[in-house]
């Protein structure tokens, strides 16, 4: 006993050795030292106290909390418990309170490290996500003011210089005009969230921002599931591209985002002539599906609503609705 203590307490203080399979090992040599009671002692010993090797099997049912979690202490203080049960019955020892003791405090100590643990845990893993952030906004900082001054300056010369000049050049300067928009907006909004966590449906949104297309979210974060904000905006894109292929050149168009308790609705508006009566309808029975298939299609897989409202030199509204599932 005093050499496996020894080994653990070298072991359990270095991450790279403590591994399930150091638990198991030492969870072996625990229940073997329990068991060599009855080689050590006699059947009296054991109606006057709990056996040695037990109080010194705590350490191995405290490991396995930390470990294994609440689960895994559970389920070895029960397990201590039936090896102290047969332990009796092959010393013929009385069987006393003390067994039952041994277990419920066990099962309370080991429960509560096990949480504890779990606690401990997560705060450790949202400090390091903090650190990281602040190591990515620090990066980001330095990236902006380097682009800033180089990069943006050059197109919203080529953009302005562009519209003076008039012509091919004016096209030219249009196209350095969108570049600026998205590239500032991806500077100053674009960090990327964390590997498998929530995402801002907002940053998103921001980088389909042109000269022509207006986004406007609220101040704090719209967090959503990864697949269902990237479906989301990929919907708001394929509204988008409709406005730039059936309205004519120049023809704006205006995103707007708006966060409830019960769901989150995105709505695209453009000033173009508008879709004549029926076209939506023709166009599905004609067998293009563009709309149904890229904007009310992905809508509906993620359980919300796209409806289109649209009168002839009006314009178009497309409202998409998703709602919030519980605990999101």
């Amino acid at each position: 006993m005093a050499v496996w203590t020894a080994t653990t307490a070298y072991a359990y203080v270095r991450p790279r050795l403590r591994t399930r399979r150091l638990l198991t090992a030492d969870l072996a040599v625990s229940f073997g030292c329990l068991f060599a009671t009855a080689l050590a002692a006699s059947p009296y010993y054991l109606t006057q106290a709990p056996p040695l090797s037990g109080y010194w099997f705590a350490g191995a049912a405290l490991s396995a909390s930390v470990i294994w979690g609440r689960r895994g202490a559970a389920t070895v203080a029960l397990l201590y418990g039936f090896a102290d049960l047969t332990l009796r019955v092959i010393m013929d020892a009385a069987i006393t309170g003390a067994t039952a003791r041994g277990v419920v405090l066990l099962l309370l100590t080991g429960l509560a490290v096990g949480y504890m643990a779990r606690v401990a845990e997560r705060a450790e893993e949202r400090f390091t996500q903090a650190v990281a952030l602040e190591a990515r906004l620090f990066e980001r900082e330095q990236l902006a003011r380097e682009i800033h001054d180089s990069v943006l300056q050059v197109l919203a010369l080529v953009r302005r210089r562009g519209a003076e000049a008039g012509g091919e050049a004016a096209e030219l300067g249009r196209m350095a005009g969108e570049q600026e928009v998205r590239l500032r907006s991806l500077v100053t909004d674009g960090l990327p969230e964390p590997k498998g966590g929530p995402v801002d449906l907002r940053e998103l949104l921001r980088r389909q921002e042109s000269v022509t297309v207006s986004v406007a979210t609220p101040a704090t974060p719209v967090l959503l599931p990864a697949r269902s904000a990237a479906e989301l905006s990929a919907a708001v894109q394929a509204a988008l591209d409709n406005v730039a292929r059936h309205c004519p050149a120049g023809t704006r168009a205006w995103v707007l985002v708006e966060d409830e308790d019960d769901a989150v609705t995105v709505s695209v508006r453009d000033d173009g002539p508008g879709i004549p009566a029926d076209r939506l309808g023709a166009a599905r029975r004609e067998g293009r599906l563009g709309v149904d298939q890229s904007v009310q299609g992905r809508l509906r897989d993620l359980g919300g609503t796209a409806e289109y409202v649209s009168q002839p030199g009006e314009g178009t509204e497309v409202e998409l609705r998703l709602p919030r599932l519980p605990g999101e």
